[in-house]
């Protein structure tokens, strides 16, 4: 009988608790499925008092995740504590120097020192797997790495994060405002007490950039991503967006150009009718465009215990098959370094809004700004109050703003910038214009 892979877990987490479950509960179809018994052999938490509801007999308990990776009876070393430091980062590169596999869920790990990990994972010969890390059950780490191995990638984007998602979807079907809506994601515990690093795009940063890594033969770079979140997206955007056919998402998006790879992460609209618009609630997507493909849509649970347990132990039961693929699809000395690519440069459409103010001329000044820039109108939409009428039947003047609403055809962001510029300084609007990009199917 083929012996069985020894797992030792570091962390047990509401994820580490479930992967011990998941492996415990299905002991048959791994072994089965991989060729050998898949068992864990040891453990390790902050606690070892705290009640999990698991039955750890006969598992060793060890007195810290740097025990288990130097065990020399632990052949998987699974990380599922966080965080980009100590205690996660030694104790992974202390198993991958042992030359045991390592599994890991750390994304802010992989983002930040992946480039490290995978090189010493290729000098020990050690697999270095972390599908968990982004989009949890949606097995895009491996359909990059290995499915779509002879296919030459052009685009990727997707929700990555199912907050900003949670949020925008109960703003757009309820009308509801950004603070409510978060409120409401922290009461069920969608969103941290402290949800900056989710709706402020930096969740979503550190994915794309292990993402664009895989699909672009890239270094992994969270600081060349550009970044912005969703704090300024109001309910009149998610009505005017609906007016139009689009919806509002936050998205990664890591594209190839002429210029280079461009990584950004902002909100977006996109066409009703596309696949991604359809992904609501806490749900995750990642769509790939691919030379000679169509595109491919991936949809699914992107956190929670069971989606990244499920994840977790895809990857060891590739360890036990003896899978080990190069951890970002080829050699760290064959990928390319990445700079931040400036906004300015990034073409496409945009959705303009602007609180006009009602006097004679303001459209055509706004007209005049934006034809100066060579920026192209596919639509507009101008939404009066009502207004009174005189003594002769005509519309008096309002004092307040009139919304105006631009769809542009693709343009630079750069023109679109120096367009509302001059438009601000010609007086002829309040407030300051809400930019919004368009992303076509």
């Amino acid at each position: 009988m083929v012996a069985p892979l020894r797992v030792g877990i570091a962390g047990l987490g509401t994820v580490g608790a479930e992967v011990v479950r998941v492996i415990e509960r299905q002991e048959r179809t791994l072994s089965a499925r991989c060729g050998r018994p898949v068992r864990v052999v040891a453990v390790t938490a902050r606690s070892k008092a705290k009640k999990r509801g698991l039955d750890l007999a006969g598992i060793k308990w060890a007195k810290s995740p740097l025990a288990i990776a130097t065990d020399p009876e632990v052949d998987c070393f699974v990380e599922l504590i966080g965080g980009a430091g100590d205690p996660a980062g030694p104790a992974i590169e202390a198993a991958l120097a042992a030359g045991k596999a390592v599994v890991t869920a750390n994304k802010a790990l992989i983002a930040k020192h992946g480039l490290k990990l995978a090189s010493l994972a290729e000098k020990h010969n050690a697999a270095l797997n972390y599908e968990a890390a982004v989009g949890a059950a949606i097995p895009v780490i491996k359909t990059l790495r290995e499915g779509l191995a002879g296919t030459d990638i052009d685009r990727i984007y997707g929700i990555l994060n199912g907050t900003c998602n949670y949020i925008l979807t109960r703003m757009e079907q309820e009308g509801l405002s950004f603070d409510d809506c978060l409120a409401d994601a922290q009461r069920l515990g969608y969103a941290e007490a402290d949800p900056t690093f989710d709706i402020d795009g930096h969740d979503t940063a550190q994915k794309l950039a292990i993402l664009a890594s895989l699909a672009f033969g890239t270094k992994v770079s969270e600081s060349s991503v550009y970044v912005e979140g969703i704090r300024s997206i109001t309910p009149e955007d998610l009505r005017a967006a609906d007016d139009l056919g689009y919806r509002v998402k936050l998205l990664g998006v890591a594209v190839r150009t002429a210029k280079g790879i461009e990584q950004r992460v902002h909100p977006t609209m996109v066409p009703k009718t596309s696949s991604i618009a359809q992904v609501m609630g806490v749900t995750n997507a990642v769509s790939i465009d691919g030379d000679g493909i169509p595109p491919i849509t991936l949809v699914g649970a992107g956190a929670g215990a069971a989606a990244t347990a499920s994840a977790v132990v895809a990857d060891i039961a590739d360890v036990a098959r003896g899978i080990r693929a190069v951890p970002f699809g080829r050699p760290v000395a064959g990928l390319k370094a990445t700079a931040k690519a400036p906004m300015q440069r990034h073409e496409g459409g945009y959705y303009l809004r602007l609180l006009a103010r009602d006097h004679a001329g303001t459209a055509a000044t706004i007209a005049k700004r934006l034809a100066e820039q060579d920026i192209s109108i596919e639509s507009i939409v101008q939404r009066h109050p009502n207004r009174s009428v005189d003594a002769n039947g005509k519309a008096a003047k309002s004092s307040v703003p009139v919304p105006v609403i631009l769809i542009t055809y693709a343009t630079a962001e750069d023109a679109v910038r120096r367009a509302l510029q001059a438009v601000q300084r010609d007086k002829v609007i309040s407030g300051r214009p809400q930019v919004i990009r368009i992303e076509k199917n």
